[in-house]
């Protein structure tokens, strides 16, 4: 079975397509009994943010992935991005790291990876192979931003939105904001449009708690998002980002509030996938639509001067990666170690048991130590002076070379004859009493 990554970002991939294969925290689980169900998947994690869905998946090939997740959207083949093996764990240890981000460096991806990994985790679509290489990803991103720059003064996609906001035709110390939903990127949006000093701030959401406490850190009025309507033509710029897999926020309903407001321009940004502001939003006169495939251009700057850093990172996730890879393939060499150590161990112990049996049936304890060792040696040594045996007939001579290696001479010693009369133990033993006939 192989590593995969398959998936689409915002440089594969428009914001129209990725949110048509975006899954909420509401959808993760039947989607990953899904691609658990797929007959040569073993292991499954799903990644799904605004910006990227991808799938890491131990399987036997990346094609029933690939066909997975067109089932969801058509005509993906076209944008999908596929990794095995050490490009799959350098692919994870980048996006975790903030290399692969829209921003660079930004710190939400390596929590957004470890809610997929905890999801996969709970909902049994993990096994040992995914969970160590997600630890270890997580090791490495924390080592990236620790020893480089490459985390040092982040710019999210929230606070570009706000940047470009004071950079328009409007000041935030004149204006009136409006943001709708209570989550981490509005909370990141909340936070600088405070620090820029915004006249007024409406926070309206689904649940008007959440609506509540965000308003109380940074001094905004909440709303609940039923009332998002009423107060749209207040405000002069808008920030939208919800978990609705439908828009909230219609070209009727903004089209209406410009109306009201006598046509004074509005700046509306759209920081979700899927998107909860329509399309047709940008169609409207004085209506100014961003998403965030439009915001990549804002950060362009921000990621040009994080390059440095960057490459100091990449440079450390290469080395890690090198040694995770080393690591797995130790560990591969190891099965055949486990499974003679395992054959010894159950030999010993069926051997042991039929021994505890005979003294506890009252046979002489000289004959069970007899029966003991005659047994657990016959037992043990079988099957390679069995295999010794036919390699010897065969004409190999690489398994007797292996043998010395693994039984070097010890005086008083003599050379074993591999000729084909060389006899072999035979089972069942005739001190047995449990033997056949």
């Amino acid at each position: 079975m192989t590593l995969w990554v398959l998936g689409l970002n915002h440089q594969t991939a428009p914001v129209d397509l990725r949110e048509q294969v975006a899954f909420d925290a509401h959808a993760l689980p039947q989607a990953l009994a899904s691609l658990r169900a797929l007959p040569d998947v073993e292991e499954a994690a799903l990644l799904s943010t605004c910006n990227r869905t991808e799938l890491y998946a131990i399987a036997a090939d990346g094609d029933s992935l690939a066909r997975w997740l067109n089932t969801h959207a058509d005509g993906l083949h076209a944008y999908l991005y596929r990794h095995h093996d050490g490009d799959a764990v350098r692919h994870l240890f980048r996006v975790a790291t903030g290399l692969d981000s829209m921003v660079l460096g930004e710190p939400q991806i390596l929590g957004q990876v470890k809610e997929a990994w905890a999801h996969a985790r709970q909902h049994g679509a993990l096994g040992n192979r995914l969970d160590r290489l997600f630890q270890q990803t997580f090791a490495v991103a924390k080592r990236a931003r620790t020893d480089t720059r490459v985390g040092a003064n982040p710019v999210s996609v929230a606070s570009a939105a706000v940047r470009l906001a004071q950079n328009s035709f409007t000041r935030l110390s004149d204006s009136t904001v409006m943001l709708v939903g209570a989550g981490e990127t509005i909370e990141l949006a909340a936070r600088h449009l405070s620090e820029g000093r915004v006249q007024r701030l409406l926070i309206a959401n689904r649940t008007l708690a959440h609506a509540q406490e965000l308003a109380s850190r940074h001094g905004g009025y909440a709303l609940p998002l039923t009332e998002m309507e009423r107060h749209l033509a207040e405000a002069d710029v808008v920030f939208s980002a919800t978990a609705s897999r439908e828009p909230v926020i219609s070209q009727t309903q903004v089209k209406a509030a410009l109306i009201q407001r006598r046509h004074k321009p509005m700046l509306l940004f759209d920081l979700a996938v899927p998107r909860d502001i329509e399309a047709g939003v940008a169609q409207l006169d004085d209506a100014y639509l961003y998403t965030v495939d439009d915001l990549e251009r804002a950060v362009e700057d921000n990621r040009r001067s994080r390059r440095e850093a960057a490459e100091a990172a990449e440079t450390i996730i290469e080395l890690q990666v090198a040694r995770y890879l080393e690591t797995l393939q130790a560990s591969r060499h190891q099965q055949p170690l486990k499974r003679l150590r395992a054959l010894g161990d159950s030999t010993r112990d069926d051997v042991l048991g039929k021994a505890r049996q005979q003294l506890a049936n009252g046979r002489d304890a000289e004959a069970v130590l007899e029966f003991l060792a005659n047994t657990l040696t016959n037992r043990l040594l079988h099957p390679p002076t069995a295999a010794l045996r036919e390699a010897a007939l065969r004409g190999d001579t690489d398994l007797a070379r292996a043998a010395d290696k693994l039984f070097p001479a010890q005086a008083p010693y003599s050379h074993p004859d591999f000729s084909a009369d060389t006899p072999a133990p035979t089972r069942p033993e005739p001190d047995d009493p449990d033997a056949a006939p």
